[in-house]
């Protein structure tokens, strides 16, 4: 059965699956979607037009999709998309989408973030990634699945962060960080790869070696970057992760990308 504590305020037009537990002191917005399971703890505030998948748990003083940060928006129709099997701690915020972006944020699922967690307008975060706290996230910036940024670190708006890497806290992204990089310090410089959170994955040692070959190659030898970039990509060209990371850097961004030392 869906519960709504007597001091929540729910909009009519909100949509509550079954199961939904809306906690005391909670306001629900026009436009808002809860599926199956969604908990409100308490003292949670779903602003509006904002979908929040199944089994989500929202902790208290959150503020989920409220308006973006953003001079420009003038109350136009935007949108937040969140994900199944997420929890969401106290303080958090995640925007809406601007209609100067794609017009929706969107979160994956399976992500826990921390108190103080923020997610900008336009923001594209993927699943299984941990955010911890006050990890903050600009406009437009995307994070790959299975990333980790610490504590009190943010990654500049249009910023890139690549599946499986790990962002140190106190980071400032401001360059586009690599799939398995590991990248820290204020400006954040990349510092190999994300060890810990291959080995946590499963890889064994040759595997480890091989990828540190390859990141050795591409950004630690001599001669001209796109060269190397080319000569990865054909020496390499049986290991997926690899492969990710060559995409990644061709695929290119609007910031520039995170390399050692600078």
């Amino acid at each position: 059965m869906t519960t709504i504590h007597p001091s929540a305020i729910v909009h009519p037009e909100a949509q509550l699956a079954d199961g939904v537990q809306i906690g005391p002191w909670c306001t629900v917005g026009p436009g808002v979607s809860l599926a199956e399971n969604v908990t409100l703890v308490s003292h949670v505030v779903v602003q509006q037009d904002t979908a929040i998948g199944a089994r989500t748990i929202v902790h208290p003083f959150a503020v989920i999709g409220g308006d973006p940060q953003h001079n420009g928006y003038k109350g136009e129709p935007v949108r937040l998309e969140i994900g199944s099997d997420n929890s969401i701690r106290e303080h958090s915020t995640f925007n809406r989408g601007t209609p100067q972006g794609t017009g929706v944020t969107r979160v994956g699922s399976n992500n826990l973030f921390m108190t103080g967690a923020h997610v900008g307008h336009d923001a594209v975060v993927g699943s299984n990634v941990v955010m911890a706290n006050n990890a903050t996230l600009g406009g437009h910036a995307q994070i790959g699945d299975k990333v980790f940024l610490g504590g009190l670190c943010a990654v500049h708006q249009n910023g890139r962060v690549g599946q499986g890497a790990i962002v140190g806290g106190l980071a400032a992204v401001t360059r586009d960080v690599i799939p398995y990089g590991s990248a820290w310090g204020n400006h954040a410089q990349l510092h190999g790869l994300n060890l810990i959170g291959l080995k946590r994955k499963g890889y064994g040692k040759d595997a480890v070696r091989r990828l540190l070959a390859a990141f050795r190659d591409l950004f630690e030898a001599d001669g001209v970057f796109a060269d190397r970039l080319d000569g990865v990509e054909q020496t390499y060209a049986d290991l997926p992760e690899i492969m990710e990371i060559v995409a990644f850097i061709r695929d290119g961004g609007k910031r520039p990308l995170c390399l050692p030392g600078e």
